[in-house]
């Protein structure tokens, strides 16, 4: 399908100074597309030139159009020297290249260098006119939309999920290239980030003709990610799921008003699950290209719970063929699809039938046993590796599909850890294959889910359980089985029956490891993993227990690697199910020496547990109905079955067998306590503060028990580095200073967003990274959603500004750096100098400061400044249209790291920095807004001695136009009037 791109250069304001005799600029821009380069005329002594150039035109084919950036190159001309570069912006040009895409992509775009940031802004205007081509050979994916979002999105409708995508592609870093002349910094950043752009372009390219090919017309959950492996290579790789999607084309058809997340996500359903327990294994070694042993693959499944079909009455009775006819159309459907995994989190009504349980696998690999680094063949079988292990592991549990499936990589000079996880899952068919399962199958599917519980209950067979459990009868319909404590990787389901608020769990691992080189190094991580993970999961369960709660939905475990130490952290929202058992407490119990102080003490630690459960029910509104054992109890399993089950355990193995001595009601979860480090964890259990009173916060989209949000958002990215001290380096003192880094993290984010409150910090999302040696850095994005809450906010600010500044008292340093960056608080066009941007850390609340709900509507008829969430939607607000992703790459390096404020002050601006091109970029595009936005990668290098200091940045998310529900109120009541129009000059009104 060949085209014609057309691009005008109209304009620049605010260039940086370069001649030093007039303090003016001599200004003149590149154009670069391909291989073909149109220049504007210079514009002589001016910082804000007039170029209107005439449009310059390329003939190119489509899949030019998608592999390659359009790159605009802003120069000083120099008569007798060499160009002087002022910055570039690159433009993707795939968001015109869809059916129902912009026309035209026009605006103000800051200009960047790697070196100094933003210096000044360039208007653009760029159109693409494409030619109709039925080639069935070509290879270029014109019309495939992609999304970032993990569900469906709002204003279309699911018709088929066809299944999983990937793809990889491989390429050497210009940054280990030889060449024959000096490289500077500048040159070197930036064949990096062009390569980077090129390499994302041909990615999304591939993933759309496999697209094609499974006849979908779009991507959902798209999550690309770089791997940079240093003298191995650069890596881009990307995964998604595959759909056929339709346009909901009434405005009524949109999704009702986000002030109410249970009923918006009805029409966008979310239907998830849940896990259970913790079963680890060790593969077979992995051989590499070469035969030699290199080191050992291990993998987690955490089983969990789901509906087994079965009904009451007559349809009861026919359970059991009607669960065997689902499984197997199930079965026939995913047998098609090379990879069973989908990247959605949220699923269309009816498409989540069983949930299996939690399953993940990871792997240690040597980046220089790579035969050919630059072909993609031994990635890919790296992957296909990991895949096929975490699908046996589905199967395992009864189940065909892995939903919420994500990937990732650790990456610390010539080791490489791979991890994927996911959730196991039986699914409906009927999204899966057009018209293979027959009309009477659906309904009898539906009528046979039970309301709010149905994913609780167990989907294997009770008699035959890959892994210890308690289970007892459902609590909120009694015919099924459930576990007592639930373990998941997606989100909460909009029909589950909770009680009370959901809270933030997280669990904080160090490990120390020996420096060491090559396979001996592999060999060391591998055996760590083990025993990391299962320490992780002990402290989820721990502290879930100390919560009160039996749930957790969103489950993210990270496992990072560097020189000396290995971190772990787990994060995931804690809730009580209705469906599951009350959670016993925790009881403290182990050999303990004939000493009265020590008796004390342990005594004194389960008085401490026992009153932290106590408040933290009351804290979270935990007031489960009280059911009497009888009815608990009921039915009863027939005599046969239960010797069938003891007999089957006493078969087993001794280690199941001792195993198997807890099964049955248990009053207490017991923490046995035989060493110090038993004592430290008992102890680690106490150390997480709760939140100030007004604040909750969660990791999933939506904090269970809470439904009156309001319209007020705002979102934020922290980033905080620390340095350890060498000396007497521990494992305890690493874990210290861990929980100190993310416990004081949080609590500045309180402090500067106590203008807020009553708010939840929704979709939370921390990062671990460790860039260098004794190096640890933490970055986490976030958004602070305001909600109504009966009782005086005065009072509660009061008691929340007390207890806050008790903490930062505490720590003081928590207020010499702010690296929060408070999006909406960023500047429209134009952008101020790149000096200028500093001046946010002042004043990172400026939309706080809109309390007034009851503003008129039309002071929210434009939007100034483009809206950025990590959530798939904005309350009190509709989705209208999707303009395509928005997908950027960026370094930033410095040679004054004290002169610009050092860490923080560096950091600080270069993130509000991409905040400000991501605004652009989108606002260019006609949208207003960026949804399931997502900072997914940050790296931070650092030479203290010389001065200097690199960062890069990845970011996406999906650019959107949303219209405000008091703005649809007021079109639909009476049209709108010029007075409305007068009132909001120029569009520049936030909201």
């Amino acid at each position: 399908m060949p085209g014609k791109l057309k691009v005008k250069i109209v304009a620049g304001r605010h260039l940086p100074v370069m001649d030093r005799a007039s303090d003016l600029t001599d200004a003149f821009v590149e154009v670069k597309f391909g291989n073909t380069t149109f220049k504007t005329d210079v514009y002589l002594k001016s910082l804000n030139p007039q170029w209107n150039s005439e449009w310059f035109k390329f003939e190119v084919d489509d899949e030019d159009l998608q592999d390659e950036p359009l790159q605009i190159t802003v120069l000083d001309h120099d008569t007798y020297s060499a160009n002087d570069a002022i910055g570039k912006v690159y433009i993707d040009i795939d968001p015109l290249l869809y059916s129902e895409a912009a026309t035209v992509i026009s605006g103000w775009f800051p200009i960047y260098d790697t070196i100094h940031g933003i210096r000044g802004e360039i208007n653009v205007v760029v159109k693409v006119d494409l030619f109709n081509d039925l080639n069935r050979f070509r290879q270029s994916s014109c019309g495939v939309k992609f999304f970032c979002t993990t569900s469906i999105p709002k204003c279309y409708r699911a018709v088929i999920i066809h299944g999983f995508v990937e793809e990889l592609v491989v390429n050497e870093d210009p940054e280990y290239q030889w060449i024959d002349r000096i490289r500077t910094p500048r040159a070197s950043n930036e064949a990096r980030q062009r390569l980077i752009s090129l390499m994302s372009g041909e990615l999304q390219r591939k993933i759309g003709l496999k697209v094609l090919e499974m006849r979908g017309n779009a991507v959902v959950g798209y999550l690309q990610c770089f791997d940079l492996e240093g003298e191995s290579g650069l890596v881009v790789r990307a995964i998604g799921t595959a759909c056929t999607l339709d346009k909901l084309s009434s405005p009524a058809a949109f999704l009702p008003a986000c002030n109410s997340p249970s009923k918006d996500m009805k029409e966008s359903p979310l239907v998830h699950p849940p896990s259970h327990g913790c079963r680890s294994t060790h593969n077979s070694p992995i051989h590499t290209a070469t035969g030699s042993r290199l080191t050992q693959n291990f993998s987690v499944s955490v089983p969990t719970l789901i509906y087994t079909g079965m009904g009451s009455g007559s349809a009861g009775k026919e359970g059991g063929p009607f669960k065997a006819l689902l499984r197997q159309q199930t079965q026939s459907a995913l047998e098609q699809r090379e990879f069973p995994f989908f990247t959605l989190t949220a699923f269309p009504p009816g498409f989540l039938v069983h949930v299996g349980g939690v399953v993940s696998a990871r792997s240690v690999k040597l980046l220089d046993r790579i035969h050919n680094p630059d072909e993609p063949e031994t990635r890919d079988a790296w992957w296909a590796e990991i895949r096929q292990e975490i699908k046996s592991h589905a199967k395992a549990l009864g189940c065909h599909a892995v939903v919420g499936y994500s990937e990732s990589t650790s990456i610390c000079e010539e080791v490489c850890i791979l991890s994927a996880s996911g959730t196991a899952a039986v699914l409906n068919p009927r999204f899966l294959q057009d018209g293979t399962v027959e009309s009477c199958l659906e309904q009898r599917l539906e009528e046979n889910l039970p309301a709010g519980c149905g994913f609780c209950h167990i989907p294997y067979d009770e008699l035959n359980m890959p892994f210890p459990a308690h289970l007892t009868y459902c609590y909120n319909c009694r015919k099924q089985k459930v576990p007592d404590v639930l373990f998941t990787t997606i989100d909460l389901p909009t029909d589950a029956t909770v009680i009370g608020k959901g809270c933030l769990i997280q669990a904080r691992l160090c490990r120390l490891k020996k420096k060491a080189q090559a396979e001996a190094n592999a060999t060391a991580i591998s055996n760590l993993l083990p025993f990391m993970e299962y320490e992780v999961h002990t402290q989820l369960m721990n502290k879930l227990k100390l919560k009160g709660m039996n749930a957790l939905f969103g489950l993210r475990i990270q496992i990072t690697v560097g020189e000396n130490m290995l971190m772990g952290l787990a994060s995931a929202t804690g809730v009580y199910l209705a469906a599951l058992p009350t959670p016993g407490g925790i009881q403290i119990a182990g050999k303990t020496p004939n000493d009265g102080s020590y008796e004390q003490h342990v005594s004194h630690m389960q008085k401490k547990i026992n009153d932290t459960i106590a408040k933290n029910k009351e804290l979270y509104e935990i007031n489960p109905p009280e059911i009497s054992e009888e009815i608990i109890g009921s039915p009863i399993p027939e005599p046969r079955q239960r010797s069938r089950l003891l007999r089957s355990q006493s078969e087993s193995s001794d280690e199941v067998t001792e195993l198997d001595l807890s099964h049955g009601k248990k009053d207490a979860f017991v923490l046995e306590i035989d060493d110090t480090d038993a004592m430290e964890d008992v102890h680690s259990l106490l150390t997480d503060v709760p939140p100030p009173s007004g604040f909750y916060s969660c990791n999933t989209e939506i904090m269970p028990g809470i439904n009156n949000w309001t319209s007020e958002i705002q979102m934020f990215t922290s980033v905080r580095v620390i340095r350890l001290s060498s000396l007497n380096l521990t494992n305890q003192a690493l874990n210290k200073n861990f929980n100190d880094l993310c416990e004081n993290l949080l609590k500045s984010l309180y402090f500067k967003l106590r203008s807020m409150i009553p708010c939840c910090l929704c979709h939370v999302n921390f990062t671990v990274s460790l860039p260098e040696d004794e190096l640890i850095q933490v970055t986490v994005t976030a958004v602070a959603i305001t909600f109504d809450k009966n009782q005086a906010l005065q009072t509660t600010k009061t008691q929340v500004e007390k207890s806050l500044q008790r903490a930062s008292t505490d720590n003081e340093e928590l207020l010499q750096f702010p690296l929060e960056l408070c999006s909406d608080s960023l500047p429209s066009h134009p952008f101020p100098p790149a000096k200028a941007v500093t001046v946010e850390k002042a004043s990172p609340m400026s939309e706080g400061n809109f309390r007034n709900r009851s503003a008129p509507p039309c002071a929210n008829s434009t939007v100034g400044v483009v809206k950025m969430t990590p959530l798939s939607f904005i309350p009190g607000a509709k989705i209208t249209k999707y303009l395509g992703i928005i997908n950027m790459f960026f370094i930033r390096e410095t040679t004054s790291l004290r002169e610009e404020g050092g860490v923080s002050g560096f950091l600080h601006a270069f993130v509000a920095e991409v905040f400000a091109m991501v605004r652009a970029h989108v606002a260019a595009l006609g949208g207003n807004a960026v949804v399931s936005y997502i900072m997914k990668q940050c790296v931070f290098m650092e030479n203290p001695n010389k001065n200097q200091a690199q960062c890069l940045i990845n970011v996406s998310g999906d650019a959107v136009v949303f219209v405000r529900e008091s703005e649809l109120e007021v079109v639909s009541s009476q049209p709108p009037t010029a007075n409305c129009q007068s009132s909001c000059p120029g569009g520049e009104v936030t909201t």
